[in-house]
Order: structure tokens, then sequence, then C-alpha cells
């Protein structure tokens, strides 16, 4: 009798939908996280993208712990020389408060192909509204 091996043809994908009010990023990405690799799924495999999508309201609401919000940074490059940029999470809140989390979920994901494919399934919202009711989600609660 052999191992059984789901195929990538046949995905039941649902829709789960956290609200971030209040609640602590790392909580609140690293179950993002699971959820779009589709680890919570009985039939779960490495080399497959057989996740959920995943919406995130209230992103601006969001709580960092300690004193993260004055240091933690934000890097990106220009790609030209001396082109580092850094910002406080303070100002990247300010800029655009679903940065924040879409970088948290996105550094929690693997660093492939199908890293990408998977933070593709990913919709994070500032605010409480969202246009995905047609999808029915559920309400997922993140302790």
């Amino acid at each position: 009798m052999g191992t059984f091996t789901p195929s990538a043809k046949v995905v039941n994908r649902q829709w789960h939908i956290i609200d971030a009010d209040g609640l602590v990023l790392g909580r609140i990405a690293t179950q993002a996280a699971r959820l779009l690799q589709g680890k919570h799924k009985a039939e779960w495999t490495p080399f497959l993208d057989r996740g959920d999508h995943v919406i995130i309201v209230n992103a601006a609401t969001v709580k960092l712990t300690g004193k993260k919000e004055d240091q933690k940074l934000y890097r990106y490059h220009s790609g030209y020389e001396g082109g580092l940029r850094e910002e406080r999470a303070k100002i990247v809140r300010q800029k655009d408060s679903r940065r924040i989390v879409e970088e948290a979920v996105r550094g929690m994901l693997p660093k492939t192909k199908l890293g990408t494919a998977m933070y593709g399934k990913l919709k994070v919202y500032a605010k409480g509204d969202h246009p995905h009711a047609a999808q029915q989600p559920r309400k997922l609660e993140v302790a």
C-alpha cells in the first residue's frame, strides 16, 4: 500500500477573514501564514499550494508590542548604489498601514515561487470593509 499524495488539480479552497483590531501583529501573521500554506489541512503537502485565501481587515489598528513602534526598521533598496532606505514602523504605519501586516506574513512564507503563489491569496485592508462578501468568508478568531 503506497503513500497518498494529493493532486494539485483538485484543491478545495476556502476564504477566511481575520479582524486584526487591537491584536498583536505576530499572532495574526502566524495564523495567516498557516492558512495560506494549507498546514491546517490533513492533506497538506510541502511542494503543493493547497492553502486557503485569507482576508485581514482593520490592519491599521494592529498592535506592536514593546518598543517596536519606534525601534523596528523596514528596509528596502532602490537598486542603485547607496540606495538603501530605512523607515521606522511608526512612519510605515502612517504612510501605508497595510504594509506592516503584509511584510510580517510575507516573511513567514517560503522564499520560492510557491511562496509567491501563496502570498497572492492574501488580501489586507486598513479598514473594516472588504469587497469579498460574495466568497462568503468564515470569520476566524485569533487568540
